[in-house]
C-alpha cells in the first residue's frame, strides 16, 4: 500500500478494516498485542459512545476518567474550531492569546495562591517537570510517594508511581522513597489508635528521619488516589501532612489529574479539606481530554523563585493553542452549565443508589466516593474482608471481576477495575436516567460476584 492508496474519508473505511489496520499497526497501551480484540468505535455523544452495528455504551468511566464533559461537547468542539482557524500552533517562546488566558483562569480557579502555570502534554509531563522544580527550588533531592498511586507512565512519572507497573521500567529514577496510604479499608498499619497511617503526619514524620528530612524535596500524592482503588484520606489526613512538609522546607504536590475539574464535586479535591498545595498537577479534566493537555500550577513561593531562577524545563508542545483554546472552552462551560453542581447532584443518586445494592449483594464490601468519583471494593467475605480477586491479579486470578465487566458491556455499561474495585467514573455531564439505567445494570452483573462471596 501506498500513501495514495489511503482515504481517510472512504467507506472502504468500516469496521473490519478499522480492526484489521489496528491489529496489524497499532501498539496498545498496557496490553499484549495478540490478545487484543478492540471495539472499533464510530462516535460518541455525551456520555455514549457506539460502534459500527448501532450497538450504544453508556460511558461509566469517561474513557480515562478524563472525559468531563462527555463526548463531542458542540461547545467545546467549536471553540478548537475556531482556535484551528486563527492559529494552530507558535512555539512556546511566544505570548498567545489562548494560553495566556488559561493560565489566567487557573489563577483565579485554583486554590490559595497557586499563581503561574506550565502547560504541557499530559499528566505525567506536568508530575515530571513539578519533581525536577521542586529538586531545583529546594537544591535537595528525594522525593517521597505512595505505593498505591500512579503517576504517569514517563520515565520519571513510573518512577513515581507506586502500583505494580512500575516494576517492568525498574531501575528507575533515583531518589523516591515509598510512604504507605491511608487505605482505611484495609490499614496497612492495622488501625492502632491514633493510625500513623491514616492520620499522614506521623508516618511521613518517621520515614523522614529514616532518609534525613534536610535531603528531601517533595512529597508527592493524589489527593484522592485515582487508578488504584478509589481511596479518600481521613479527615486531616492532607493537613496533617502540610503540617510536616512545612516544618521541614519541603514543597508539597498534590496531583489531582484525575480528581480534579469537578471530579468530586468540587473544582478540586483538596478544597474537601481545605489544604493547599506548593504544585498542583493537572490533566484530563482541565479540557476533557480533547486535545492533549496538562498543567502544573505552582504557588507564590515558587513563582518568585522562577522570577529570578532559570526554569529547567520545556517542550515543543508547551501551551500548545489548540489545547489551551479548548482549556478555556472547558473551564467557561464548566461555569455556565453548572458541571460541578451536577457532579454532586449525580454523585449523590449514585451514592444512594449504590448503598441500596449494597443490601442485595453480599459481595459489596466497601463503597466509597464523592461526586463522580466512586469505588465498589468487592470481597468473597464481608467479614474478613477477603478481597473477590486479589493484588495484582491476572489471568484466571482475576476472572471473577473480567466477568463482571465483560457482562456490563454487553449489557451496555462501559465500566473497568482496579483488581477487585470496580471504578465508577461517569462524565460529569451525566443525567438521571443514565445514573439510573447503570444501577440496574450493575444490580445484575454483581450476581456474578455473589456467587463468590459468603452471604
Amino acid at each position: 500500500m501506498t500513501l495514495t492508496d489511503i482515504d481517510a474519508g472512504s467507506d472502504a473505511w468500516g469496521p473490519d478494516r478499522i480492526k484489521k489496520a489496528d491489529r496489524d499497526y497499532v501498539i496498545h497501551s498496557w496490553s499484549t498485542q495478540g490478545k487484543l480484540n478492540p471495539i472499533p468505535v464510530a462516535g460518541g455523544q455525551g456520555s455514549w459512545f457506539w460502534d459500527f452495528d448501532g450497538n450504544r455504551y453508556l460511558d461509566f468511566q469517561s474513557q480515562l476518567v478524563n472525559l468531563n464533559l462527555g463526548h463531542q461537547h458542540p461547545k467545546l468542539v467549536e471553540a478548537i474550531k475556531k482556535q484551528a482557524d486563527e492559529l494552530c500552533y507558535i512555539g512556546p517562546g511566544f505570548a498567545e492569546r489562548s494560553r495566556a488566558q488559561l493560565a489566567e483562569m487557573l489563577a483565579d480557579l485554583t486554590p490559595g495562591d497557586l499563581r503561574m502555570s506550565f502547560f504541557t502534554t499530559g499528566g505525567a509531563a506536568a508530575n515530571e517537570n513539578a519533581v525536577r522544580l521542586a529538586r531545583h527550588v529546594t537544591g535537595r533531592s528525594k522525593i517521597v510517594a505512595r505505593y498505591r498511586s500512579y503517576h504517569g507512565a514517563t520515565a520519571g512519572a513510573m518512577s513515581l508511581t507506586g502500583d505494580p507497573r512500575r516494576w517492568a521500567a525498574e531501575p528507575g529514577m533515583t531518589g523516591v522513597v515509598r510512604m504507605l496510604d491511608p487505605y482505611t479499608y484495609r490499614c496497612p498499619a492495622g488501625h492502632p489508635d491514633p493510625c500513623p497511617v491514616c492520620s499522614g503526619g506521623p508516618h511521613l514524620e518517621e520515614i523522614l528521619q529514616y532518609e534525613n528530612p534536610a535531603t528531601v524535596a517533595a512529597v508527592i500524592v493524589e489527593p484522592v488516589t485515582g487508578t488504584n482503588g478509589l481511596l479518600y484520606p481521613p479527615d486531616g489526613y492532607l493537613a496533617s501532612l502540610r503540617e510536616v512538609c512545612d516544618k521541614y522546607g519541603i514543597l508539597l504536590i498534590f496531583d489531582e489529574v484525575m480528581a480534579g475539574f469537578g471530579r468530586t464535586g468540587e473544582w478540586f479535591a483538596c478544597n474537601h479539606w481545605d489544604v493547599v498545595p506548593d504544585i498542583l498537577i493537572t490533566a484530563k479534566g482541565l479540557n476533557s481530554g480533547y486535545v492533549p493537555l496538562g498543567a502544573m500550577t505552582v504557588n507564590g513561593r515558587v513563582a518568585d523563585w522562577l522570577m529570578d531562577n532559570m526554569f529547567w524545563g520545556g517542550l515543543t508542545y508547551a501551551g500548545h493553542p489548540l489545547a489551551c483554546a479548548s482549556g478555556v472552552a472547558s473551564l467557561q462551560i464548566m461555569a455556565e452549565e453548572k458541571i460541578v453542581e451536577n457532579s454532586r447532584a449525580m454523585g449523590e443518586r449514585l451514592g444512594r443508589g449504590l448503598a441500596a445494592l449494597a443490601e442485595r449483594h453480599p459481595s459489596i464490601g466497601d463503597i466509597r466516593g464523592r461526586g463522580l468519583f466512586y469505588g465498589v471494593e468487592l470481597v468473597k467475605d464481608r467479614e474478613t474482608r477477603e478481597p473477590l480477586v486479589g493484588f495484582n491479579a491476572k489471568g484466571e486470578a482475576a476472572a471473577p471481576v473480567t466477568r463482571i465487566t465483560k457482562a456490563a458491556m454487553e449489557r451496555g455499561l462501559y465500566l473497568t477495575a482496579n483488581f477487585n474495585v470496580l471504578r465508577l467514573t461517569p462524565p460529569l455531564v451525566i443525567e438521571e436516567g443514565e445514573i439510573d439505567l447503570a444501577l440496574e445494570i450493575l444490580d445484575d452483573v454483581l450476581a456474578l460476584a455473589d456467587e463468590h462471596a459468603q452471604a
